[in-house]
């Protein structure tokens, strides 16, 4: 059982924002402080300060080991997940920390908290009673064990984990752990909502193929950072298309955009060889789904290429989900031209969309340094004319 003694949650609290690294060079200083244990919740409560801000002033809270921090989800994805579903039971069978489950018990009447490894269900049976998160029930288990166990509930939540922890490539649901496509006919008995939670680095499309039941797909991303896909499935194959909700999320606003894969193929696209006076990019979450198309028809825009997935108007939109760009020059890759284009700037911010050179390839031939406020988009129009556009932010939408 985990226990702090009072002289290591003292040491805690007086060391909170320190260094960790330096801390443990000086453990021989405080040989009464259990030291490996207060750098995990001191460096826990530096994580937490900024990822799940309003556990920040709740002192007594325990925090994993790095590693198990660094998977969870954040605070703002946890709460959007929750506005998504509500009713009588939910259990969460890869509770981790304990995050996720934190926020969607909040929309349960009863939850329950199912985690194989034995320390991380202790401290969420520490922690969900000083969150006033006394309707959850924790069981100590295997995923598939409790699962095939478990008596039928309103909402199911999975989050399983990726197989290939050194950095290998995962695009479809068979890398990950449990394999959530063997279990969909058997999770489907057990509710009549599952939520699954994904990485960001799987293959939508696949995902989408994989997963029968399917009734909504979104992508979820926090300050124009894609941070995890998430499938709905239901207990009725869907009739409709499967809506796939763009999603980014910010302190100040959240940007939503719905499409589907069928109006994806079929919709009109302009496409353009001239760069209009304003240039956009649309947020990560809608890159990442594929809106290509879509996006250019619902905002009006005209898009530089089929390959390039940048657009222009010669009127402002405001409401356009990505960054916003006004353009102040363009140019080809010839080196006079650059010159001439890029005039007496140091700095720029440069993105390759599209385009047969890197961004350090690109830093090398202009020689600027990153930075500023100059944005240089390297791209290819519609007449395959490889240009760099240069810009002006307008609107810090993403």
């Amino acid at each position: 059982m985990m226990q702090i003694s009072p002289e290591t949650q003292l040491f805690i609290r007086e060391h909170s924002s320190d260094d960790v690294r330096v801390l443990a060079l000086q453990a021989k200083k405080y040989p009464d402080i259990d030291m490996p244990t207060a750098i995990t919740q001191i460096a826990g409560r530096q994580v937490a300060a900024e990822k799940i801000p309003s556990w920040r002033e709740i002192e007594e809270i325990w925090y994993p080991k790095h590693l198990s921090l660094e998977q969870c989800s954040s605070e703002i994805t946890a709460r959007y997940k929750a506005r998504l579903s509500q009713g009588d039971s939910l259990t969460d069978l890869t509770g981790g920390f304990g995050i996720d489950c934190s926020f969607l018990a909040t929309g349960f009447k009863s939850a329950t908290y199912v985690e194989r490894q034995e320390e991380l269900c202790e401290i969420a049976s520490h922690n969900f009673p000083l969150l006033g998160l006394n309707h959850i029930t924790i069981y100590n288990e295997d995923a598939v064990t409790h699962l095939q166990q478990m008596n039928r509930e309103d909402c199911i939540f999975i989050d399983p984990a990726r197989r290939n922890e050194h950095g290998g490539k995962t695009v479809a649901i068979s890398d990950c752990e449990p394999d959530v496509a063997t279990l969909e006919e058997l999770l489907l008995s057990k509710a009549n909502r599952i939520m699954i939670k994904l990485s960001p680095m799987l293959d939508l499309s696949l995902a989408l193929k994989t997963m029968k039941h399917t009734q909504e797909a979104h992508v979820i991303s926090v300050n124009n950072d894609c941070k995890e896909l998430l499938l709905i499935i239901g207990d009725t194959p869907p009739t409709h298309q499967i809506p796939i909700h763009c999603i980014n999320l910010t302190s100040k606003e959240k940007q939503s955009f719905v499409f589907t894969r069928e109006e994806e193929a079929r919709v009109e696209c302009t496409y353009t060889e001239k760069v209009g006076t304003y240039l956009y990019e649309p947020n990560a979450s809608i890159l990442k789904a594929g809106a290509f198309r879509s996006i250019a028809a619902s905002y009006h825009t005209r898009k530089l290429h089929p390959n390039s997935h940048l657009y222009t108007s010669d009127e402002w939109i405001k409401e356009f989900p990505g960054r916003v760009f006004q353009v102040t020059g363009q140019c080809s890759f010839n080196k006079k031209e650059i010159k001439e284009c890029i005039g007496d700037i140091k700095k720029a911010n440069i993105t390759v969309r599209n385009f047969p050179a890197t961004v350090a390839e690109i830093r090398k031939r202009t020689k600027l340094s990153d930075g500023g406020e100059t944005y240089l988009f390297a791209t290819t129009l519609s007449n395959d004319q490889k240009v760099l556009i240069r810009c002006s932010k307008v609107s810090s939408n993403s």
